[in-house]
């Protein structure tokens, strides 16, 4: 069964967190040419957080890199292989920063430097 997609984008889900860009490229590149790899990282510790983003140059590239990679196993993982879903906008309470950060009350801030 073909999948039939309308984007160049893959996600690329339930990563090892020792696979690589590298090891990523190679797999997608055996079924049609990848203009990018994105593995997320963790801003705070820069580990790997287990999925990634793989964009084709075309859309048939891209359906035949997710019927052949879903469900395979790589680095001792299953892989979940389908089409990228758009990022959502974020909301205006999401962006908004709530709590206490260092400076969020400056009255009780008695450190000088």
């Amino acid at each position: 069964m073909t999948t039939q997609i309308v984007s160049n984008n893959v996600y690329v889900g339930n990563l090892s967190y020792e696979t690589t860009r590298d090891r990523l490229l190679a797999l997608f590149a055996s079924h049609g040419q990848v203009a990018s790899v994105n593995v997320i990282t963790d801003r705070a510790t820069g580990r790997p957080r287990g999925f990634a983003f793989v964009e084709m140059t075309t859309q048939a590239a891209a359906s035949a890199a997710i019927d052949a990679l879903n469900g395979q196993e790589v680095d001792g993982r299953t892989l979940t292989v389908d089409a990228a879903k758009p990022r959502e906008p974020r909301s205006e309470q999401r962006v908004r920063r709530y709590g206490g950060g260092r400076y969020s009350d400056r009255s009780r801030d008695t450190r000088r430097w």
